[in-house]
């Protein structure tokens, strides 16, 4: 599988270094990722980024908490780049489906990311909302899963075999916590996979033998020993 990978990251200095690579064939952002970048007014940010990053696909997340907001902000993120995707949260924070916001705007051709999913069943709900014609992101957060304590794969390999109904849908791992979620998402057939920067750069290193690891390593414990002075006699 020819897993895509999309970089997850607001920083404008770093969109602009990771735009360059080959390896990165489009970018994720959210809220919470404009917060930690400094943005102060949304759409001047976005329209920032926006010009670093003119033809590959980049996602903005609305951030309104009922159907009428998210479909409004919706419509307005849509309209600042035939790039971009306009992200919507699978529930709002009263735990609503948004199925209203992804029929509505997924009827107006919008191409969307629809995020925050983490099991089958709410994608078998976003793809009972949407037509067979306008494109849609389903994202999965296989990162955040782990981190409860939950196996993502069984229900990203779920939502895999829901999707393949649908040509327009593409289904993401996303909240990525280490560089082998690259070979997995590949394995199990994931069409994007959005990577933090630093984690991109490890996956650009693959390929050491086990021998080189354990030389590197080696030598990583000795060089701190040394600088850490310490002596036993």
């Amino acid at each position: 599988m020819n897993t895509k990978i999309f970089c997850d990251i607001a920083d404008l200095d770093l969109i602009k270094k990771f735009n360059k690579k080959k390896i990165v064939k489009g970018f994720t952002t959210n809220p919470s990722l404009m917060r930690k970048a400094g943005a102060k007014d949304y759409q001047s940010y976005c329209e920032k980024i926006l010009k670093i990053c003119k033809n590959k696909p980049i996602s903005f997340e609305v951030f309104g908490d009922d159907n009428q907001s998210m479909i409004k902000q919706g419509q307005r993120i849509n309209e600042w780049g035939n790039n971009v995707y306009v992200k919507v949260p699978v529930v709002n924070s009263k735990n609503k489906f948004t199925g209203k916001v992804i029929k509505e705007l997924n009827s107006k051709n919008i191409k969307l990311n629809i995020t925050a999913v983490y099991n089958s069943n709410q994608t078998k709900k976003i793809l009972n909302v949407i037509n067979k014609r306008t494109q849609v992101i389903i994202s999965l957060f296989a990162g955040r899963a782990g981190d409860a304590g939950k196996d993502p794969i069984p229900e990203l390999k779920k939502s895999i075999s829901l999707s393949k109904k649908f040509k327009n849908v593409k289904i993401l791992w996303a909240s990525v916590r280490e560089p082998y979620n690259f070979l997995q998402s590949k394995q199990i057939g994931c069409h994007i996979i959005t990577i933090p920067p630093a984690i991109i750069e490890k996956i650009e290193k693959f390929g050491k033998s086990y021998n080189q690891m354990t030389i590197e390593t080696v030598k990583n414990f000795l060089d701190d020993s040394k600088k850490s002075n310490f002596k036993f006699f």
